[in-house]
């Protein structure tokens, strides 16, 4: 199992991109969590397994329809004890 924390900037508020996200994650058997930063940007925490992690990273880089990632940068972290993939309030 690996994890990583990912800052996902661009138009990625108001897009959808956090219900995206989570749907995403399900879809691929991830657990972890995603919200909104006061930023503007977006951050989540993926973890599982690492074809399933990096297929993620890799659909994050687009996002849903409405969205525009201008750029998307990763932290390796440790794994948590996470279940399941959830929406949180932002910062």
């Amino acid at each position: 199992m690996i994890a990583r924390r990912l800052h996902i900037h661009g138009r990625v508020q108001g897009v959808f991109y956090r219900q995206w996200t989570v749907n995403t994650a399900t879809e691929l058997g991830l657990q972890g969590w995603v919200r909104n930063r006061s930023d503007g940007t977006v951050e989540a925490q993926v973890q599982g397994d690492e074809a399933a992690v990096e297929s993620f990273i890799e659909a994050a880089r687009h996002g849903p329809p409405m969205a525009e990632v201008t750029r998307l940068e990763l932290v390796v972290v440790e794994p948590a004890d996470l279940v399941g993939f959830e929406l949180i309030k932002g910062d």
